[in-house]
């Protein structure tokens, strides 16, 4: 994506289901769940770069000693910042005792996060805050070892506030600005609910199914009690990734199922997904069993998974983002004329490289076409030099961009500020004709269009070719996101700024003004989660003159050169990513009710002219 948004966090979950001493005898290491969960993370990183955490649970500690440990990181690279500090810690043990690692007991007695439970974060802020206190995993303490909970997930609430009014707080200014504090709050209730009735055993499916049901939003969370129970929860929906795998040696589970696979080296089938409401509840004697918490919902699992956040390392996922660039070749070729000859391919950013071999293989099985339908079309008057030609005709391919430098926020002022945004890219020089090359170039998505103004459109015109064409492998974004991506204020989104202005240049300003005071309407009655009144704001266009204005919007003054931009179909969406039909960024069909509450309130803060989240 070449504008940079927060997006989806990572969980990775581990259950060791033998003793210590067991995998120091067979994997020749005591430390082998911490290794797992490091790499496990590691395999992780793309989704949380703000921070991480992780918690551990020493099962079977004498009563008076620490069971439940916890430790956090917003350093510039947190997971190993926090891996660095333990090993730290074990170099300070052996000191002391330099063979202690071959004494597992000795082992889980000194060192704090040698755990038979571990679970680790990776976090993408949403609210723009990057303290560590704002990293997950969160915790409770008690005296009852039963009543420990530490929670972490992948995932928004849109309904905080009712989450608060339920149980009777008034949430701080920090709960206020957090939603794990209040989803760990309302479970921690029903934790010491079920803990009265069934001392240091509660029914963790029991809480459960009382909790997960306040919950309006998308979700997947991960959490540790102090007496060894465990779980990992998922939405009704499917909106957050989550999977498993279980062997008799222990249990992981994490947001993608590569990472499982990389880690442990597994098969793609051994590897489950955890179904919408589904929960894996583990005992405190590591037997394990899934739980229907929630009554499943039509699946509307995040399609941006599919064609960004996920690493595209899963063989699922790889074939889906070529199918997204193969069904923009057509299209593609409409615009250029079918003119191979005078086209050149390339990607911006790195993540669209995938994307890119699809859209380049759609080229490539057109020209095969064209080259069997000539050479059909000679007859008897072929000779060796016309055939060489004709085969060894290729798509001609570019490394045309390279990310040069991320910029720093010292610098202050917007002049200057977009000044050196354009040099967040550079270019290869000496690829494109001036004047008789068409550039074509696929990014995974166009969500504000900042960087394409600023530094892609400017960079490449500097190549001076005949025209540029810039492909989206995602649909127009048009609606905020409440679901674990950052995307919730309307005025970001440059499909809604071109709507905007089509609206205004064409006398329209009408259904604006109807929109917002329908609004207004909904809000007064309490019935903003009724319905999404935005929709009247892209009604009266099609797609394409939504995508021919943001192509103005995104080409600036100076640049001469004719500028279009081309977004995949939702159809198309579809038929690439079967499995992941969560598409309310794109349609405004928003799985939950919350969403429709977003997406109106952020409208009223647009109009209003407020800078904020729309939840």
């Amino acid at each position: 994506m070449s504008d940079e948004i927060k997006h989806e966090c990572g969980l990775a979950f581990i259950r060791l289901r033998k003793p210590f001493s067991y995998y120091l005898q067979r994997y020749g290491t005591v430390m082998y769940g911490l290794n797992k969960l490091y790499l496990l993370m590691e395999k992780q990183h793309n989704r949380g770069q703000d921070g991480a955490g992780m918690a551990a649970v020493k099962l079977n500690v004498e009563p008076g000693y620490p069971f439940l440990y916890r430790t956090r990181s917003n350093a510039p690279q947190p997971i190993a910042d926090i891996f660095f500090k333990i090993s730290q810690e074990v170099r300070e043990i052996e000191k002391y005792q330099p063979d202690i690692k071959q004494h597992p007991g000795l082992m889980k007695g000194h060192l704090p996060f040698l755990g038979e439970l571990l679970m680790g974060h990776l976090r993408y802020g949403t609210q723009g805050r990057n303290d560590i206190q704002f990293c997950h995993p969160f915790i409770k303490r008690d005296t009852q070892p039963g009543r420990n909970l530490a929670l972490a997930g992948n995932f928004n609430l849109v309904n905080t506030d009712e989450l608060y009014r339920f149980l009777g707080a008034t949430p701080g200014e920090f709960e206020k600005q957090s939603d794990l504090a209040a989803m760990l709050s309302v479970i921690h209730h029903f934790l010491v609910e079920q803990d009265s009735l069934q001392p240091n055993a509660a029914d963790i499916s029991q809480v459960l199914k009382k909790a997960a049901p306040l919950f309006d939003g998308g979700f997947t969370v991960g959490g540790l009690t102090g007496n060894g129970y465990s779980f990992v929860m998922r939405d009704a929906h499917g909106i957050r990734p989550a999977y498993y795998f279980v062997n008799d040696e222990f249990i992981v589970a994490a947001s993608e199922r590569a990472a499982i696979r990389t880690t442990f080296n597994v098969g793609e089938n051994e590897v489950l997904e955890l179904m919408p409401g589904q929960a894996l509840i583990i005992d405190d004697s590591g037997a394990y069993h899934l739980d229907q918490v929630l009554e499943p919902k039509e699946r509307r699992a995040c399609s941006f998974e599919r064609i960004y956040f996920s690493r595209g390392s899963d063989e699922k996922i790889y074939r889906e983002r070529i199918a997204l660039g193969y069904h923009l070749s057509e299209r593609v070729l409409e615009y250029i004329d079918n003119n191979l000859k005078s086209t050149i391919f390339s990607y911006i950013p790195n993540t669209a490289e995938v994307a890119f071999y699809g859209l380049v293989k759609g080229m490539e099985a057109y020209l095969n076409r064209i080259k069997v339908q000539r050479i059909l079309s000679w007859g008897k008057d072929v000779t060796e030099e016309k055939l060489e030609e004709m085969i060894t005709r290729k798509i001609r391919q570019e490394k045309i961009a390279i990310k040069d430098v991320k910029l720093r926020t010292f610098i202050t002022e917007d002049s200057n500020r977009n000044e050196m945004v354009q040099h967040v890219y550079d270019i290869t020089y000496g690829t494109v004709r001036k004047g008789e090359d068409t550039l074509v170039v696929i990014d995974d998505s166009i969500v504000r269009g900042t960087t394409l103004r600023e530094s892609i459109v400017r960079m490449l015109a500097r190549l001076y070719p005949k025209q540029i064409i810039v492909v989206s492998s995602a649909p127009q974004i048009r609606y905020p996101d409440c679901y674990g991506i950052d995307m919730s204020k309307l005025g970001d989104f440059i499909a809604f700024r071109a709507a905007m202005e089509l609206l205004r240049e064409r006398k329209m300003e009408h259904v604006i003004s109807e929109a917002h005071e329908a609004i207004k309407q909904l809000e007064q009655n309490n019935a903003l989660h009724t319905e999404n009144v935005v929709r009247q704001i892209y009604k009266p266009f099609t797609p394409e003159e939504i995508s021919a204005k943001i192509a103005q919007l995104i080409t600036p003054s100076e640049v001469n050169i004719p500028v279009y931009v081309i977004y995949q179909t939702i159809e198309d969406l579809h038929e690439s990513c079967p499995t992941n039909t969560g598409d309310w960024y794109f349609t405004g069909n928003y799985p939950t009710p919350g969403g429709n509450r977003v997406v109106n309130k952020a409208f009223l803060n647009f109009m209003e002219g407020k800078n904020v989240r729309g939840y």
